[in-house]
């Protein structure tokens, strides 16, 4: 993980640069920016790219999906990644500054709800998420939803979510408060989904939500989502991402600049090809479709 970390602050710092230059060995340099949830995939994207076209390189950063798509709007980054579409005003802005946004699905992923692995619940319904998470909800103890969880001696509901730069926090917002409704306050909002599945590991009172590639069963429980009135009830994971019965299933996103040309245009190309597509499937997302991966 401290492996990770110092990859994500290199490539942060070699971001700084201005976009699509020429580094120090005269290779092309691609700025890429954006989902804390996709940096995973984008790191693997990245280092073996180097062996397609050793000339160019690409560098990764994190910093949210809204993070992202500020640098494609000012220039900064060739490439945004993001786990949620362009709201109204990002559009407004891109067409103030020129920009013209191309959208690119590169793979899908299913966001899970985390709690503690001594957590006796198995399956939330969208309406309780809602009144766990949302403005003016009501639950705030886990008994109101019928169970006592080892060593939660309070019974307190501990959210833990995300920082509001965060896709992934934008895109459950509209999937499960709906549009009109913000986060209520009080949640304990970590920079990163590593960070959320530390903490609810650790801490038995905790409920956080996280891309599924960052949510290993082995250190959390991922309850399904109740999704219709016969008490169907989904788990997150590749296919149900990919044939849409997990309803809070999501496209992996990118942005570019108009329609992507030159080395921009080759390592898209690449990404939703076979070998990028089975990095998307090895990293713990959904590709666009069936891939033989070795």
């Amino acid at each position: 993980m401290k492996h990770l970390i110092a990859i994500v602050t290199l490539a942060t710092l070699m971001a700084c640069a201005s976009t699509s230059r020429d580094d120090s060995d005269g290779r092309r340099l691609i700025q890429n920016k954006g989902s804390d949830s996709m940096v995973t995939v984008a790191l693997a994207w990245a280092e073996a790219y180097k062996k397609v076209a050793p000339d160019v390189g690409v560098a990764v950063s994190a910093g949210g999906s809204r993070t992202g798509i500020a640098g494609l709007l000012n220039g900064t980054v060739d490439i945004a990644n993001a786990t949620r579409t362009m709201t109204p005003d990002e559009l407004e802005q891109a067409e103030r500054h020129g920009i013209r946004p191309a959208e690119m699905i590169v793979g899908y992923d299913a966001p899970a709800f985390i709690v503690h692995e001594d957590n006796p619940i198995d399956r939330f319904s969208l309406d309780q998420l809602a009144e766990i998470y949302g403005e003016g909800g009501a639950t705030e103890r886990w008994s109101q939803l019928g169970v006592r969880v080892p060593g939660c001696e309070s019974d307190e509901i501990v959210r833990v979510a995300r920082q509001d730069s965060s896709g992934t926090q934008a895109h459950l917002r509209r999937r499960v408060l709906g549009p009109e409704r913000n986060y209520k306050l009080g949640s304990r909002d970590m920079q990163g989904s590593i960070d959320v599945v530390r903490l609810v590991s650790r801490t038995p009172c905790a409920i956080g939500y996280t891309a599924l590639a960052y949510a290993p069963p082995a250190e959390v429980k991922i309850p399904c989502i109740v999704t219709g009135d016969e008490g169907d009830c989904s788990v997150p994971s590749i296919q149900s991402a990919v044939d849409g019965t997990y309803p809070l299933a999501r496209p992996l996103l990118m942005y570019t600049d108009g329609e992507p040309s030159g080395v921009v245009k080759d390592f898209v190309d690449w990404v939703v090809g076979d070998e990028g597509q089975c990095l998307v499937r090895h990293r713990g997302y959904a590709p666009l479709r069936p891939v033989f991966c070795p």
